[in-house]
């Protein structure tokens, strides 16, 4: 019995021992858990608090951004790159304008601001009036250098003597600054509208090849180089009548042209359709005897406008017929078209080779309803593009132009 007892009482207590082991055990457990709890929340960082309005904002932002996107989406090769890179340039571009030269003779003005070579002198003005130029060398992206052949052409100067005047002015600049020699000229740009500009480079054979030329006769056959050179747009300012567009019942010309017969495709396009009785085609220019802006308003009246070469590619006639609100019709093969890098020209404009100039009228013909709606409205979309003003505006011509200049002003300086 007495054994009996002293095993119960063994038992009992080892019972009680093992419970209080695991109670032991359970509230260290509690315990722990609790410590952890509270240093997560001591430590931890409180989520952000956003305010309604900048909630508000931010929505704001992303609807206007989502607006100007779309506002090009139907223009642009990429809308959203265009936006950022145009915001980025706007920001950082910088150019420094070489100051030697007489303005009274060629260089720092243009001749004039009118005619069909108006964008050499636009840009001449206009890079002075922008935010892109610097005073400091140093803080310049790219070096422009300021002769301008138009002037040189309006005071009777030959293209030999041409040739020799450029030379000994980008020579000087050569021998007198440290930035030429930096990249021989990689980083460097002048402007010209006159193809006598392209023809008075030829004496320096690194201006050519290094340089960024910003011409308005960019023809891939005769050196022009579209990943470093600039198609400038040829625009003859003032115009003589508003901007059309939204009037698309008014225009029921089929195409339409008229201009001189100074080129093969120009003599064909005359000589086929001269007679036809929907495309408008008069075999000479229009004679002012026939009325106030008789050519001017023929833009109005028509759907697409023909826009053969001249004795160069280009033809000021292009930025006309967007001007007026008329689909242009590109007949000029090796054409670099302004902003092509950029803009999609299909989308607002009618692209063939001067072969085409036989099926001209069908090929016109075969262009829907809705496909010439969407050509016009687009066009309406790119029209500030092509347009010049003193002083410039975001979105101009000039600021075009800058944009390609700022996509091409990446170079190593040594």
């Amino acid at each position: 019995m007495l054994m009996s007892s002293g095993k119960q009482s063994q038992q009992q207590s080892s019972s009680h021992a093992l419970f209080s082991l695991r109670g032991s055990l359970l509230i260290l457990a509690i315990l722990t858990l609790l410590s952890f709890t509270y240093l997560s929340l001591k430590y931890s960082s409180p989520p952000p608090q956003v305010s309604v309005a900048k909630l508000v904002d931010a929505r704001n932002e992303d609807e206007e951004k989502n607006e100007e996107e779309g506002e090009f989406s139907d223009v642009y090769h990429s809308p959203r790159v265009f936006n950022l890179n145009y915001a980025e340039m706007e920001k950082k571009f910088k150019v420094y304008i070489y100051p030697d030269g007489d303005p009274n003779t060629f260089y720092q003005t243009p001749r004039k601001l009118t005619g069909k070579y108006a964008s050499e002198g636009y840009f001449f003005q206009n890079i002075r009036e922008s935010r892109f130029r610097t005073l400091d060398p140093d803080q310049a992206h790219l070096f422009f250098i300021p002769i301008s052949c138009h002037k040189m052409r309006g005071k009777g100067t030959s293209y030999e003597n041409m040739t020799i005047i450029v030379q000994n002015y980008v020579e000087s600049l050569i021998s007198k600054y440290p930035y030429w020699n930096r990249t021989l000229g990689a980083d460097h740009f002048f402007v010209t509208c006159h193809d006598v500009g392209v023809r008075a480079t030829e004496g320096l054979p690194f201006l050519i090849k290094n340089s960024i030329r910003a011409v308005c006769s960019p023809s891939y056959d005769v050196g022009f180089i579209p990943h470093k050179d600039v198609a400038l747009p040829q625009v003859l300012q003032p115009f003589a009548l508003p901007a059309g567009g939204n009037d698309i019942e008014n225009r029921t010309t089929l195409g339409f042209w008229a201009g001189h017969r100074n080129s093969k495709i120009r003599v064909i396009l005359a000589r086929v359709w001269e007679n036809d009785t929907e495309l408008d085609i008069s075999n000479n220019r229009i004679s002012r005897a026939t009325g106030h802006l008789v050519y001017q308003k023929r833009f109005y009246r028509s759907k697409f406008c023909i826009c053969p070469g001249g004795s160069q590619v280009n033809s000021a006639r292009i930025t006309d017929s967007i001007h007026y609100g008329c689909i242009p019709v590109i007949l000029s093969d090796y054409y670099d078209l302004p902003f092509n890098d950029i803009l999609d020209w299909r989308k607002f404009a009618v692209v063939l080779k001067e072969r085409d100039v036989y099926q001209l009228k069908q090929i016109l013909k075969n262009i829907s309803d809705a496909e010439f709606v969407a050509l016009h409205n687009n066009l309406v979309k790119v029209q500030k593009h092509f347009q010049w003003n003193s002083p410039p505006i975001r979105y101009d011509a000039f600021h075009m132009v800058m944009y390609d200049l700022w996509l091409r002003h990446h170079t190593i300086q040594y």
